[in-house]
């Protein structure tokens, strides 16, 4: 059985705007969490609006963890909770450990 890798996208609690070469991005700042689009909670549970969490589905989850160094210039704390279920080593990382003949 296949399992399929999900793509999770940021939510966090602050936002900022990159100007490089002339375009403006919208960036995450602060504490982020994974986040799944199409949901309305993060992959820890927070609901996004109740928690007033911004979201950026144009930013992959690797982008904000410290040693990307993609979008994670102002990123304050990983959620340890979402690290922990979306990975804190990028997408291209295996788990580190699959059960593989589990008993009946």
């Amino acid at each position: 059985m296949a399992t399929r890798r999900r793509q999770y996208a940021v939510a966090a609690s602050g936002q900022w705007t990159d100007e490089e070469d002339g375009l403006r991005r919208r960036l995450p700042a602060g504490e982020v969490h994974a986040w799944e689009p199409g949901r309305n909670e993060t992959v820890c549970g927070l609901s996004l609006s109740r928690s007033q969490l911004a979201r950026f589905s144009h930013v992959p989850w690797a982008d904000t963890i410290p040693e990307s160094g993609g979008s994670a210039d102002r990123v304050q704390r990983l959620c340890h909770r979402c690290a922990a279920v979306a990975g804190r080593r990028g997408t291209d990382a295996s788990p580190r450990w699959e059960r593989s003949n589990p008993r009946p």
